[in-house]
């Protein structure tokens, strides 16, 4: 059961441009998350593949670990228990078998306990304009399950990146109570100039809920080139604060009052309803044809 309370709290989010070297952007993290701690946050957010951004299958599957054994993880618990902060991996690639990875997103407590995990379901297998494509289900194992998880602010819907194209799991962690969405992503350059900012807008408008998204940002190592602009949006589709393309903390200040008061003047969760699809019908043949007059 959830024990929320209606206070503000403050959101870090950790934007990054991972390299291949996990060690390296550990590193990284760690000094953003005590940056926010810093200023204040006491939840903060990193992005997408936070430990690796790696595009060949081989070199991946070669450097991750299974959860276990996993040392980004393993760290990222402790500094949330030496911080006393929620720390939320967006995502870490993490092996799942032989010869596939997930995409797996952590929250853990202010105790370095894990307290929920979510696979991201949908893969992004696409070809972009200029030979840009991806085929993430060649490496990752698609995750089955949507989670909500509870903050002491308010639940939490988790999602990764490419889940925000699909709406209905939006609206279903809304009606299991979400108030806040996690979207952790590595958009691409391109999709996310021409998408980016209308999506996490109107996932946020369409459900009352505020968008937590922390990005990865710029030209990586590996060649690929990501949008970046992390972003916390309102639940009335506002940009509460925004980054640019560069690692850095992006901070806001998040009332969950706002979530209520939203639903009350748009109460869109209570008015949805469930569609029947039927064929087209057949022409009505008691009708006759209307003739103009001559």
């Amino acid at each position: 059961m959830s024990t929320a309370t209606t206070s503000a709290f403050k959101v870090g989010l950790v934007q990054m441009r991972s390299g291949v070297d996990p060690q390296v952007n550990l590193a990284a993290a760690v000094a953003a998350i005590e940056q926010a701690k810093r200023a204040g946050a006491d939840y903060v957010l990193t992005p997408e593949m936070t430990n690796i951004m790696e595009v060949k299958r081989e070199r991946l599957l070669a450097t991750i670990a299974d959860e276990d054994r996993d040392p980004t993880l393993a760290s990222l618990r402790e500094v949330a228990r030496a911080l006393s902060i929620y720390v939320h991996i967006g995502s870490l690639a993490v092996r799942a078998s032989p010869d596939k990875a997930a995409n797996r997103s952590f929250l853990i407590d202010r105790r370095g306990d894990v307290v929920a995990r979510y696979d991201k379901i949908h893969m992004f297998d696409v070809d972009l304009a200029g030979g840009e494509s991806y085929r993430e289900s060649r490496t990752y194992r698609a995750g089955e399950l949507a989670v909500v998880a509870d903050l002491p602010w308010g639940r939490l819907g988790v999602t990764i990146c490419y889940d925000l194209r699909f709406p209905a799991l939006y609206r279903a962690l809304a009606e299991s109570g979400a108030s806040f969405f996690s979207i952790p992503s590595a958009f691409t350059r391109q999709t996310g100039a021409a998408h980016w900012h209308v999506l996490m807008r109107a996932r946020a408008i369409e459900n009352g809920c505020f968008v937590f998204a922390a990005a990865q940002g710029g030209k990586h190592e590996n060649g690929r080139e990501t949008f970046g602009h992390s972003l916390v949006v309102d639940p009335w589709g506002q940009i509460l604060a925004e980054g640019g393309t560069e690692p850095g903390v992006i901070l806001a200040e998040v009332d969950p009052a706002e979530v209520t008061a939203a639903h009350a003047r748009i109460p869109s969760l209570h008015h949805g309803r469930r569609f029947e699809l039927i064929e087209p019908m057949a022409e009505p043949t008691h009708l006759h044809p209307v003739r103009a007059p001559l």
